[in-house]
């Protein structure tokens, strides 16, 4: 039976006093209004940082990017203060004009180097977003009922039928596209049309296997219930924040690799409360607080400042698989990026996929 901090957990919903707020909310004194993901929304998060300022910071959680600039077109200048973006899509904000520059000196030098994304958030010597948590696309798993050291390598889970009806697929066709790649031995960056091929034969044979195929709650929800043993996409987001009630529930880099995931924070470009909203940025990106955005009650991942492990117990830093990151970061590669030909093409593949 899932208990109720797990359902909390996988379906995201908490109790909170902080305020979110409509699209074009009234800026008022004392306030800082953010667009975010909804790990942002942890009381525990915020709190310490409206009360060293005594401001109230209003949260507006989102899903998915077009979504954010949806909302951001629809509001009025100066309304939005800080903006939490996947960190792919950072040059995209900065093109639109929506990102300002931030001061020298609000990345602090503990980035990981792996995912500090400088070629994304920095141009032209001018700074406007910093990374502030990472992760992996990859292989969560039930221990108790699959051997880990069988997980190490990715291509188990279609070589054969072994694992038939114990997989779930999460169902984002970029990064199971780029582990299907990676268990083939190609680049994710370097994917072509001509690729597709072979990646749509072992799409199929993995399909074969797999119990269903569900976004983020039904996915979760598979592995944490027993409904399935191994999810393909998975990784610390889905399984690390459950570990503490369910020791089994694990994650793992295969030797092939994964996926890896970021989130960025900058500030509006016509913020009028601007200096308000880099101490806030500031705030996320300290130690104390990315120990907590690490942990949030909404979804776990990597903090992006590695001085934040001296601010993480024992257990959380196990879960999060903390002294595996040196390789884990060697081993992983970004999204694929395609172009919009290839990534239409990715589309429907990914439509034939999921009606095979």
């Amino acid at each position: 039976m899932m208990t109720t901090t797990m359902r909390k957990s996988l379906l995201a919903i908490g109790t909170s006093a902080i305020a979110l707020v409509a699209a074009g909310p009234a800026l008022a004194a004392g306030e800082l209004n953010a667009l975010v993901w909804c790990d942002h929304t942890d009381p525990e998060l915020i709190r310490p940082f409206e009360e060293a300022h005594d401001v109230r910071v209003n949260l507006k959680e989102y899903e998915g990017t077009g979504t954010a600039l949806s909302l951001v077109e629809q509001s009025r200048p100066g309304d939005w203060d800080v903006f939490v973006i996947d960190g792919i899509d950072v040059p995209r904000a900065i093109d639109a004009g929506i990102l300002g520059e931030l001061p020298e000196g609000t990345a602090p030098d503990t980035i990981f180097p792996e995912v500090a994304l400088d070629e994304l958030q920095v141009r032209d010597g001018k700074r406007y977003a910093v990374t502030e948590k990472f992760g992996y696309n990859t292989v969560s798993f039930n221990k108790a009922d699959v051997d880990p050291a069988a997980m190490e390598d990715m291509t188990a889970l279609w070589k054969d039928d072994t694992y038939k009806g114990q997989i779930a697929v999460y169902d984002y066709y970029l990064p199971v596209i780029g582990m299907v790649a990676m268990g083939l031995g190609k680049q994710t960056a370097d994917l072509t049309e001509d690729d597709l091929p072979e990646i749509r034969e072992t799409l199929f044979k993995l399909k074969d296997n797999a119990a269903l195929v569900g976004e983020v709650v039904s996915s979760q929800t598979a592995i944490a219930t027993g409904e399935v043993d191994i999810l393909v996409g998975g990784g610390e987001w889905v399984t690390a924040g459950l570990s503490a009630e369910n020791p089994d529930l694990d994650w793992i880099l295969p030797e092939q690799g994964g996926v890896r995931w970021s989130q960025s924070i900058g500030v509006f470009a016509d913020s009028e409360r601007k200096d308000l909203a880099v101490e806030f940025v500031k705030y996320i990106l300290s130690p104390e607080a990315q120990a907590k955005l690490a942990t949030s009650s909404c979804y776990w991942a990597m903090p992006a400042n590695a001085a934040a492990g001296d601010a993480l117990t024992d257990q959380q830093k196990q879960a999060l698989r903390w002294d595996d990151q040196p390789d884990y970061l060697k081993n992983a590669q970004l999204y694929p990026s395609p172009d919009a030909e290839l990534d239409a093409k990715m589309q429907d593949l990914w439509a034939e996929f999921l009606q095979h």
